[in-house]
């Protein structure tokens, strides 16, 4: 299994969107909604420089990014259990130093991986 980071380019925005909207994944996102394509252009148009996709044997297996140095990562369910996540973090740490997560307190497979790659824990609480 040849694992390996790429940018971002158009060619993976409707992965990345389809992914993201994946009801196996979405409840592990802080805000959960169904993204169009029209949001993901104008979105990807202007943060698609930092995101990478994950390609695992030249096939699309997850997408990891860094905004304000909020990491945002996601493997397709297929891929999961394989690390995947923890390549894609570890990766993304390389370029990114500062970089931290806000996981979900319920998200427990999310809170593994990334104590799984060094990070600690800290609680806050977010107020809608």
């Amino acid at each position: 299994m040849v694992k390996e980071l790429v940018d971002c380019q158009n060619e993976y925005w409707e992965f990345v969107r389809l992914l993201r909207s994946n009801p196996q994944v979405q409840g592990g996102f802080i805000d959960q909604v169904n993204i169009t394509k029209e949001q993901q252009i104008k979105y990807m148009t202007n943060h698609a420089q930092f995101y990478r996709i994950c390609l695992v044997d030249k096939i699309p297996a997850g997408f990891v990014g860094v905004i304000g140095d909020d990491i945002r990562v996601c493997t397709d369910p297929s891929f999961q259990k394989r690390g995947v996540g923890k390549f894609m973090i570890e990766e993304i740490m390389k370029e990114f130093p500062s970089a931290f997560a806000k996981v979900k307190i319920e998200n427990e497979a999310s809170l593994k991986l990334f104590e799984s790659c060094g990070f600690t824990k800290q609680f806050y609480i977010l107020k809608k």
